[in-house]
């Protein structure tokens, strides 16, 4: 059962409390953790204004998860199509016993 819990996350040295299931704050401590390790990197490279650097690690971020969106498919067709093979491959065999 979901059960209602604060947990507070820090971003960029500030600290934000967030509302969760008990149940899923550990993975948000992971992901406020893998955001503000990219938030900071961005930061070192000169981006000013917590707003500004916000938005490229959220684009950072959506790049990413599409790009792994984009192989996951891509692994998704290739596995479909070495199916399709070996079953043809079991069909020819069947039909080679039975003849």
């Amino acid at each position: 059962m979901d059960t209602p819990s604060t947990t507070t996350v820090n971003l960029l040295d500030k600290e934000y409390r967030v509302s969760c299931p008990r149940e899923e704050e550990l993975g948000l401590q992971q992901a406020a953790q893998y955001l503000n390790d990219k938030m900071k990197k961005i930061r070192a490279n000169g981006v000013i204004g917590s707003e500004r650097i916000a938005i490229m690690a959220a684009l950072n971020l959506s790049y990413e998860l599409l790009q792994r969106n984009d192989q996951s498919l891509t692994e998704d067709s290739d596995a479909q199509e070495q199916i399709r093979q070996m079953m043809g491959k079991l069909d020819q065999a069947l039909m080679t016993i039975d003849s």
